[in-house]
């Protein structure tokens, strides 16, 4: 038996059309399924809570939508039994399914699920923000500074409907709006609890998981899904102009060190900033903090790639 959660409204729309194409496959094959389509924040996790929890058989969850409809399943899921996903990136960004090397067509992502070959154990990371505490799964990247600001501005399904749908140009467009906006601040890293980093003129921080963010941002070239650590990116620069050839080769996927751009590797770390910023897990929404906290779970996520 195989779950599907399906988001319809993922990628201005497009995941529904691409769903209905599924289910004939699906049906043509007569493969046994169930589906669940979501019609509000928050359905996708409260499905995966349901098929999950406190649940020892074996189950298959496929996520049809975007980064942030996988991440909601992330979040609702019980790990007490075994549980194996699957993903059909249909939204704007796809950051998984890019860092993943996933198929870009859904049928072609459908017939790799059905036919598994290989499953990668991947890590998740968990941040702790807020004054009630509140937890975060995420599975590609969090931050918090101007891709959080981004990513605000993107839940408007203005923006997503006034360009069509088109993942690059919408985030990038948004993010050359959010960096002249944006206004630096002071804080500091303490990583793993040990070494402490104080930095000036902050944008961003972007943690991941996986390289990719912002659809198709390479922030982070070395992080990898399975080595049981995060991958830090600090931008931070006296003068924002300089910040955009960083932000033009991040793009194109190159590698390149520049000045006011850092990158840590730790299992933990705590920001500490002096003003409220921006905050997002896998490109959703968690509005604006000073102070939150990361973490990585390595090896918990069993994923067919």
């Amino acid at each position: 038996m195989y779950y599907f959660i399906v988001n319809p409204d993922a990628g201005g729309g497009r995941s529904g059309k691409a769903w209905k194409k599924l289910e004939r496959q699906l049906n043509h094959l007569r493969i046994e399924y169930q589906a669940f389509l979501t019609g509000k924040p928050g359905d996708a996790m409260a499905e995966a809570v349901r098929l999950t929890k406190g649940c020892r058989e074996p189950r298959v969850i496929i996520t049809v939508g975007g980064d942030g409809t996988m991440n909601e399943v992330l979040d609702g899921l019980d790990f007490c039994g075994p549980v194996t996903l699957g993903y059909i990136p249909t939204g704007l960004g796809n950051d998984l399914a890019r860092s993943l090397k996933l198929p870009r067509r859904p049928s072609r992502c459908l017939k790799k699920i059905l036919n598994p070959r290989y499953h990668k154990l991947l890590d998740y990371g968990v941040m702790c923000y807020g004054e009630r505490m509140e937890h975060r799964r995420f599975l590609v990247s969090a931050g918090i500074g101007l891709d959080g600001a981004a990513c605000q501005e993107l839940a408007d399904p203005k923006w997503r409907q006034a360009l069509g749908g088109l993942g690059k140009l919408c985030c990038g467009v948004v993010g050359v709006k959010q960096l002249m906006l944006a206004c630096p601040v002071k804080g500091h890293l303490l990583l793993d609890g040990a070494q402490k980093v104080e930095l000036n003129h902050i944008y961003f921080i972007s943690v991941h998981i996986q390289p990719f963010e912002g659809g198709g941002f390479k922030f982070a070239p070395s992080a990898d899904p399975c080595d049981g650590r995060l991958t830090l990116c600090v931008v931070h620069h006296s003068a924002k102009v300089r910040l955009i050839p960083f932000f033009i080769s991040s793009l194109m996927g190159h590698q390149k060190k520049y000045r006011g751009v850092r990158c840590y590797n730790c299992q933990e770390v705590e920001i500490c900033l002096d003003h409220s910023m921006p905050l997002h897990a896998d490109g959703e929404s968690c509005g604006c903090q000073q102070e939150v906290q990361f973490r990585c779970i390595p090896g918990k996520v069993r994923m067919i790639v």
